[in-house]
């Protein structure tokens, strides 16, 4: 019989796995141009919300849990004028997951319940961040799944 800690893993790591194909097909399903293009006047590019999930990722579970030395620059998530190739960007989101991935299997039976510490969060331990975290990127790939509808109608 698996240990709850071992439960707990492996959804985590099927949810971050799923996230990963999810961005790579939406992302397939737009021009490069479009990847990086706001169709509203208000929201985000698909490109930049991926670039804030490479950053919030390599933040809140990288630099804090995985100690990478990552160092997050949150503004320019959303405001870089030269983001890289939309292929680029994927590809560095799928390795963000792959560290994510990574740092799950290290947690064990007692990391979970580890204190967890960031600055512009406050979450009592490394469960409840990790949860963040992944809800937070199913939010916004829910956001993409629009932007991608919105890009992709007849016009």
């Amino acid at each position: 019989m698996q240990t709850l800690s071992a439960t707990v893993t492996e959804g985590f790591k099927s949810a971050f796995r799923d996230y990963a194909q999810r961005v790579r097909t939406l992302a397939a399903s737009v021009t490069d141009e479009q990847f990086w293009r706001k169709p509203y006047s208000y929201g985000n590019s698909m490109g930049h919300l991926t670039l804030h999930l490479i950053g919030n990722l390599n933040y809140y579970l990288g630099a804090q849990i995985a100690q990478t030395g990552y160092v997050r620059d949150r503004e320019r998530e959303f405001t870089d004028q030269n983001p890289p190739a939309k292929e680029d960007t994927v590809q560095q989101f799928e390795a963000t997951i792959e560290m994510v991935l990574a740092m799950l299997d290290r947690q064990g039976e007692d990391g979970w319940m580890q204190s967890y510490s960031a600055v512009g969060v406050v979450e009592a331990d490394r469960f409840g961040i990790i949860l963040r975290c992944a809800a937070h990127c199913h939010h916004h790939i829910g956001q993409m799944i629009y932007l991608a509808k919105e890009h992709n109608q007849p016009r």
